[in-house]
């Protein structure tokens, strides 16, 4: 195990209820959220749901605001949400997700999977289209986030901690 910082708190919880004809993101600030082995309760995540088939290592995306705010000193206005994550995280570094790793966050506990590959829908942000969009995933692969699948369910609020669950 490396000496990175494993343990923060979760700084906003996000989904985005199923909208005909709308992707997944940005996803919105909610005041707290169940995280079931499907995700989030009330999420929609049509790229999860029609390409993936609901895999269940990909019910819970976490990034951390550290990696938003390298966007932003990037030049890019990314806020908490944009990238489609459910849980925005802060004080764990990016390269402390790593798979197999599992966190308890809030009441519930998620085992990092794999991490999640920038897509075009990120081109549906209105600050990237379709001009910028394949510098934008460029800028994005290996920062978008990390999938996680659900160990055990329970709730989870903003300022909830995150901690390292030890093997």
């Amino acid at each position: 195990m490396d000496d990175s910082p494993c343990s923060g708190r979760v700084v906003q919880v996000n989904r985005k209820s199923p909208v005909p004809g709308e992707r997944g993101l940005p996803k919105v600030p909610v005041g707290e959220a169940r995280i079931t082995r499907a995700g989030l309760d009330g999420d929609f995540n049509v790229y999860r749901h029609e390409v993936s088939h609901d895999d269940p290592r990909m019910a819970v995306l976490l990034v951390p605001i550290e990696t938003l705010e390298e966007f932003q000193r990037e030049g890019w206005p990314v806020r908490p949400g944009d990238l489609g994550e459910n849980l925005t995280t802060s004080g764990i570094p990016y390269e402390a997700f790593v798979p197999g790793r599992r966190f308890r966050v809030g009441d519930a506990v998620v085992e990092i999977s794999k991490p999640c590959t920038p897509c075009e829908n990120l081109f549906l942000l209105p600050y990237v289209g379709n001009d910028r969009g394949p510098e934008f995933l460029r800028v994005t692969l290996g920062r978008r986030g990390w999938y996680a699948s659900v160990v055990r369910e329970g709730r989870v609020r903003p300022n909830d901690p995150i901690t390292l669950v030890p093997a």
